[in-house]
């Protein structure tokens, strides 16, 4: 008997404890639906700067926060043998010209000259001779012997002009490929020094003089001086985000600010490792200084409807019922919601009173 009253006193001790829900009506009132997503800052034209060779860093031309041109050298690497396959290719176009090589072309000339001047003699003796034959005066072999000497001549003349054609070709061929080749060696020796590629300023540099750096390192960050947001959209909300949509974002690096921006792009391709899309964004009133990668936090905002029916979401079950006041179970269509409250579009209104559903 006194084990009873111990069991009663305590269910009647903890039923006492246990708070009553209150019920609620639904309030009208205005109802913003949003979609999350966090992102950072990033700069117009923002691009990281990597070398298209590999080496060693000899010299850093610009420090960080410096504006720089597009075309103007930033970083130095060490070029020893690059600028001596330079001056090697210079050399050996100075000696493979045309112009280099006049005395070949000269002393071929002379012996066409040389050649035609015989051939003509040739000619004139044989002329001679068929005059003398024809007056019977000396032998048919003296006039054979004449005749061969012009041919002999004659194709002698003709192949020093070939090869005066050929020699000229293979100088000019000669000289435009030793030139091209000084250009490669040239350009070669050009990509050890980096250069921007565009105007900007250089907000990070990721290297010092004399590290090692190969053609996948990032050197430097560059971007002008404009900003836009790059957010991260999960996979189930980029459905419902549309380019002009307002976005409601705050800062870390300005607590207790809010700011707006519209989206611009989203873009087309979703991340396989973060199961998110990449959506652009610019600045309706962006704050007075930005630096590339600040963090964000931003509410997309999908749609907003004034004097809806609305109640906390906790008060709907999964499959859109509520409870009311007097136990009854009531099911209702839903609309717009956020993240704490919910739209009523059909079944209940602003007098109806309703319970929070038991887990």
């Amino acid at each position: 008997m006194k084990l009873l009253y111990c069991i009663s006193f305590i269910s009647l001790f903890f039923g006492s404890c246990k708070k009553k829900e209150s019920p609620v009506h639904p309030e009208q009132e205005s109802i913003t639906e949003s979609v999350y997503a966090s992102g950072v800052i990033k700069s117009n034209q923002q691009y990281q700067v990597f070398s298209s060779v590999n080496g060693i860093i000899k010299n850093i031309l610009v420090t960080e926060g410096d504006a720089v041109k597009e075309g103007m050298p930033i970083i130095q690497l060490v070029n020893t043998t690059p600028s001596l396959n330079v001056e090697n290719a210079t050399i050996n176009a100075e000696y493979g010209s045309v112009k280099a090589n006049s005395e070949k072309l000269n002393e071929l000339i002379l012996s066409i000259d040389q050649a035609r001047f015989k051939m003509d003699n040739d000619a004139s003796l044989l002329e001679k001779q068929k005059n003398l034959w024809s007056k019977g005066i000396g032998t048919k072999n003296e006039l054979d012997q004449r005749e061969l000497s012009l041919v002999n001549s004659s194709k002698n003349y003709q192949s020093l002009q070939l090869r005066l054609q050929e020699l000229k070709k293979q100088l000019l061929l000669q000289e435009k490929q030793s030139q091209k080749n000084v250009e490669i060696t040239r350009q070669i020796a050009n990509d050890y020094t980096i250069y921007s590629r565009r105007n900007g300023i250089v907000y990070a540099l990721l290297k010092e003089n004399g590290e090692m750096i190969n053609t996948q390192t990032p050197l430097a960050v560059i971007g002008d001086s404009s900003f836009y947001l790059e957010l991260s959209v999960d996979e189930n909300d980029v459905n419902r985000v549309k380019t002009g949509q307002k976005i409601i974002l705050n800062m870390d690096a300005y607590p207790g600010k809010i700011f707006e921006a519209v989206v611009t792009k989203i873009n087309p391709i979703m991340n396989p490792q973060t199961k998110s899309f990449l959506v652009e964004a610019d600045f309706v009133h962006p704050p007075s200084s930005l630096y590339p990668n600040l963090t964000a936090e931003s509410n997309i905002v999908i749609s907003t409807k004034e004097k809806a029916i609305i109640i906390p979401r906790e008060y709907v079950t999964n499959d859109n019922f509520v409870i009311l006041a007097n136990k009854e179970k009531r099911k209702v269509t839903t609309g717009l919601k956020d993240y704490r409250k919910i739209e009523i579009l059909e079944g209940l209104s602003v007098t109806d009173e309703i319970i929070k559903p038991t887990p």
